[in-house]
């Protein structure tokens, strides 16, 4: 009997591995089209601060946040990742990147070696950015220091560290749409909507993740357990900032100070070292934006220990 179906499933199980490794082939091919581009530094300065890049890359216990030789521990269910050295280091860092390499790092989460990157690197949202943006954002990356060192391996158990399963990942969560701006709303809500959904990330965290690591569209911003395990991230709808006008929202951005006399702490204070050296305007828009969020319920709070 085994010998009768025993061709059938070798037939089986070769086009089940030619089906595996053709869906998680990373997209190596893609290119950079564009005309020439000359780039806008200061443009690429306000995309770093809003894109929080200081947050994970800069090296940690240290004061100078343009010290990108990566080495942060970001903890996950899926294991602990070690952001990487983004300075322009030639051995350690980006510093022997193409242009190209980086368009493709940040907007399709393949590495210069054609390997997936694990979606902790938040290419999931970079990939909305306009491409100027992102070309703007490596000049500037070149005309930081050097930083010699490399982060540390990722610390992952089988089968989450197995690089090609991303590419399956990819197929379920990743989307490399462009952003379109909504020409109903004005050109404030569109630029807030933009570095909210691009450059921002800020779903990233404030949304909760199903049990494969990605998030739950339909709770898209009503917050969550932290996804590194440090408590629970708030709804930032209207849901959970009714409360709050559009210039709270902006001036929390600026100082971290809530409208109840609290301050940001964890995390987000290390966003609130990149958002406040954005523009007035950037903040504005984004404060524009994120007031226009409709309520949406997120998943409950676990209820608090007792003291003692």
């Amino acid at each position: 009997m085994l010998r009768r179906f025993l061709p059938a499933l070798i037939i089986l199980v070769v086009v089940a591995v030619a089906a595996y490794w053709w869906l998680t082939t990373p997209s190596i091919a893609f290119a950079v089209t564009a005309p020439a581009h000359t780039p806008d530094l200061a443009n690429g300065q306000e995309i770093f601060n809003a894109g929080g890049c200081a947050s994970c890359h800069a090296v940690p216990k240290q004061q100078d946040r343009l010290k990108l030789g990566g080495g942060l521990p970001i903890s996950s269910p899926f294991g602990t990742f070690y952001a990487p050295n983004i300075s322009p280091d030639p051995t350690d860092g980006i510093g022997r990147w193409s242009e190209a390499d980086f368009v493709r790092a940040l907007t399709r989460g393949v590495s210069p070696g054609g390997q997936h990157y694990f979606p902790a690197f938040p290419y999931t949202t970079y990939a909305h950015a306009r491409l100027e943006d992102v070309q703007d954002l490596f000049a500037y990356l070149k005309t930081l220091a050097p930083v010699s060192g490399r982060a540390p391996d990722h610390d992952m158990p089988f089968p989450f560290n197995i690089r090609r399963n991303i590419g399956i990942w990819k197929l379920l969560f990743f989307s490399d749409k462009p952003f379109r701006p909504d020409p109903a709303r004005s050109a404030q809500w569109n630029r807030g909507a933009y570095l909210v959904n691009a450059f921002g990330h800020c779903a990233e965290c404030h949304s909760p993740r199903n049990a494969l690591g990605g998030i739950v569209a339909a709770q898209r911003f009503a917050g969550g357990p932290d996804p590194e395990g440090h408590g629970f991230v708030p709804n930032i709808t209207q849901k959970g900032l009714s409360d709050w006008s559009e210039s709270d929202i902006s001036y929390f951005l600026e100082t971290g100070q809530m409208p109840d006399g609290d301050s940001a702490g964890g995390s987000m204070a290390a966003v609130i070292r990149n958002t406040s050296q954005l523009s007035t305007d950037d903040r504005a828009a984004i404060a524009n934006y994120i007031k226009s969020l409709p309520p949406v319920e997120g998943p409950p709070k676990p209820p608090k220990k007792p003291d003692g």
